[in-house]
């Protein structure tokens, strides 16, 4: 493929990642268990993959786990923001901090950004072509993306849980009127 072509791809690639990521970052979300469980598995097998490709320099390793760690602290403060209830047809739902979401969304746009800004010249000289970086070959890019890993496998996990002890909750509590 020729690198010209490149951004013909991934932009609209990308512009339908965000607007999936700004969909479900806010307002109120459906509990869709099976999804959730389905995203866990996904995040933990791209995390493992990364891992994996970054054991030939630590450094890769490093930004990811580092990443990872970061993402599950902020999705332990996510679910504390997070508020559950049920809407009008008795269907649960929960509804996420927009600050938090919109701030892994500006984050992974920027750094997408910055590292297409500074990998595309390199891609359209033919003599550096063959020479030029991995998208991913960045600390600070793994890092992103394994705050995002850390993120959503700790926020839909702990979703699950939560969304277990409200339907509890709200078991008892139709039982006690």
């Amino acid at each position: 493929m020729a690198p010209t072509a490149i951004p013909f791809i991934m932009l609209p690639l990308m512009a339908f990642a965000v607007w999936r990521r700004v969909r479900g970052s806010f307002g109120r979300q459906p509990i869709r268990r099976q999804r959730m469980t389905v995203r866990i598995a996904f995040f933990a097998v791209l995390g493992v993959a990364l891992a994996l490709g970054g054991l030939h320099n630590l450094r890769l390793l490093e930004g990811l786990l580092g990443g990872a760690l970061g993402g599950a602290l902020l999705g332990l403060v996510g679910l504390r923001l997070t508020r559950f209830e049920r809407d009008a047809n008795g269907a649960d739902a929960y509804l996420p901090n927009p600050w938090i979401g919109g701030l892994l969304t500006v984050l992974l746009l920027a750094r997408l950004g910055w590292r297409y800004a500074v990998l595309m010249p390199q891609l359209q000289d033919p003599a550096l072509a063959n020479a030029a970086p991995a998208f991913g070959n960045s600390p600070l890019t793994l890092a992103v993306f394994g705050l995002l890993i850390g993120y959503y496998i700790t926020y839909f996990a702990g979703l699950l849980v939560h969304h277990r002890r409200f339907e509890r909750s709200q078991a008892a509590a139709t039982a006690r009127s």
